[in-house]
């Protein structure tokens, strides 16, 4: 009779390549004593490039401790959190560890945001300090009244760039949309002076390895955005089972794509924070488009990228890709939505690099799982494997704890260093999610005899949009705030570039009207850019259970459905 397997056996230890261990013997460093360690050992390294302009890891670590003065000088000391709205800008790398030097909370937050969204992070946070970029000075300082904010500090693209565009950067940046002008008010300072003001000489810290570092929002403006509490040990351990899985890569010796945004978790973790613990440059893209993208790699030649899949395929797409030499690309990660195979195999052939896809949570700091990093190891449409230090099981979808037989599916359920102390001020919402010990992940699972793991589902019917988390209730609330609307639901819908699209079914008022783009036009402003549906569907009624509530699950199923059998009809 054949052996059953088991999830407690960990079978996918036997796919692990040489090299990496079953578990890490975890150095307690904080983020910015890794940085530190970094400046001792590659002082004339770079650590930083944008757009040319280079910083070392000696100067990075100054700035850092220059900016760590001036929160000091604010106020700011254990346990009070700064929030950032930046793009992969220096002083977003700069800020974040500044912040963390002086025992404050990191609060990484989204410049595509809406002023409601950003208001009710800042306010959940309790953020007393906020450093910004130019362009959304004004805004910032209109919002600043109804939030605990009493400083604003703001920083301009045209504030690290090399000789000559450093000199032809004010000449043209707000014609093209890349500076603004910031109105005069109190307590707000631009970047270059605080820099100047204050020397790199903070209070000396000790940080508990326990204690809270940042909250990581999970969402937009509703009761189900989340402050994920993330520990210095969280954040520590995530890097460092990062190095353990790609044992070829040596500290000091890549260059990485810094393109995913800092302020998701996935860039914060794996392009930010990776990067500066492995000592490696980080050449960072402001605006992760095809062609800035395509730029950054002619211009600096990453080894490494982590990026998420229409990156990857925008770049495919894009004509500058025939002008760009991509043999400098060793090594790639890709996460947040599902990467196609033939897109996949056309970019390991252009660049003779190797893709390996992974799942994460920001619950989870967020890497979970990667597939082995060798081509005849991968399996492609999985997520891969638990990385070191990870327990995974998948249980029964109504109990919450009997195991699943091996290849039948239920909630996929994490334990490890990496996963999240809970989120601040939600007990309720932490005891659901945190459950002896285990991270309920709300995703549907299975996992083959291989150990090999694969996502089917969202149990908690999140959309994934472009690499992007969006709650289906986010833009459900805003429906609701149209008069017109008596009934909302939003759906993801398949979308072969940005992975799902969102469509909302909408029940109007007795008596009105209306049209797809005046709905969609209502929303703007209200909704970050990337959460704004491309279709809507008027009904006369959505179905229900009996108690009142809509089956979103029915009118996703009932889409699919539809999409299906159309393609069916086209011969696809």
């Amino acid at each position: 009779m054949a052996q059953t397997i088991r999830y407690e056996d960990k079978p996918w230890l036997k796919v692990y390549q040489a090299g990496v261990p079953e578990r890490i013997d975890y150095e307690k460093i904080c983020l910015p004593d890794a940085l530190d360690r970094s400046a001792r050992e590659f002082p004339d390294g770079a650590a930083l490039i944008f757009e040319g302009y280079t910083v070392t890891y000696t100067g990075l670590k100054e700035m850092v401790d220059r900016f760590a003065t001036c929160l000091t000088s604010f106020g700011i000391g254990r346990g009070d959190a700064v929030a950032i709205l930046l793009p992969n800008l220096i002083p977003c790398v700069v800020a974040y560890y500044a912040i963390l030097k002086v025992g404050g909370i990191a609060v990484m937050t989204n410049p595509l945001y809406s002023d409601a969204e950003l208001r009710y992070q800042f306010n959940n946070s309790g953020s007393k300090v906020l450093v910004t970029i130019d362009l959304l000075g004004d805004r910032m300082i209109d919002l600043r009244p109804r939030t605990q904010i009493k400083q604003i500090v703001y920083t301009s693209i045209g504030d690290y760039l090399p000789f000559p565009r450093s000199i032809l950067f004010p000449l043209t940046a707000k014609r093209k949309g890349r500076a603004a002008d910031v109105k005069p008010a109190p307590d707000v300072y631009t970047w270059k002076e605080c820099m100047e003001a204050y020397e790199p000489d903070p209070p000396s810290v000790k940080l508990g390895f326990e204690n809270v570092a940042m909250y990581q929002y999970t969402g937009g403006t509703t009761g189900v955005s989340k402050g994920v509490m993330l520990t210095h040990a969280n954040l520590s351990s995530q890097v460092q089972q990062q190095a353990a899985w790609y044992p070829a890569f040596a500290k000091g010796k890549e260059r990485l794509l810094g393109a995913l945004p800092f302020f998701h978790a996935f860039g914060l973790s794996t392009t930010m924070n990776f990067a500066i613990y492995m000592g490696w440059a980080d050449i960072l893209v402001a605006k992760p488009q095809p062609e800035q993208l395509l730029e950054a790699i002619r211009r600096f030649s990453p080894s490494f990228m982590t990026m998420v899949p229409t990156m990857y395929i925008g770049m495919l797409n894009h004509p500058d890709i025939k002008k760009t030499d991509m043999s400098c690309v060793k090594g790639c990660f890709s996460g947040s939505a599902p990467f196609s195979v033939e897109a996949m195999d056309e970019f390991e052939a252009i660049t003779g690099s190797l893709i390996v896809e992974g799942f994460g949570m920001t619950e989870t700091s967020p890497v979970t799982h990667i597939n082995p990093f060798a081509k005849e190891a991968r399996k492609i449409g999985s997520v891969g494997v638990p990385i070191p230090d990870t327990l995974c099981r998948i249980v029964d979808l109504e109990d919450g704890v009997m195991d699943m037989p091996v290849g039948e599916p239920g909630e996929l359920i994490i334990k490890g260093p990496q996963v999240m102390k809970g989120y601040r001020g939600m007990p309720d919402e932490t005891a659901e999610t945190l459950r002896d010990g285990w991270c309920y992940t709300g995703d549907i699972a299975t996992m083959d005899d291989d150990g090999y793991f694969y996502i089917t589902d969202h149990k908690k019917e999140m959309i994934i949009s472009g690499g992007y988390n969006v709650y289906p209730l986010d833009v459900d609330e805003v429906f609701y705030e149209n008069p017109k609307v008596q009934e909302a639901c939003a759906i993801g819908i398949p979308d072969p570039r940005r992975g799902e699209n969102i469509k909302v079914f909408v029940v109007l008022r007795e008596g009105e009207s209306a049209t797809q783009e005046e709905m969609i036009e209502f929303c703007r402003g209200r909704l970050a850019t990337y959460k704004l549906p491309t279709e809507v569907e008027f009904r006369d009624r959505l179905p229900k259970t009996g108690t009142g509530k809509i089956l979103r699950k029915d009118l996703r199923k009932e889409e699919l459905e539809k999409r299906r059998n159309k393609r069916t009809e086209n011969g696809e």
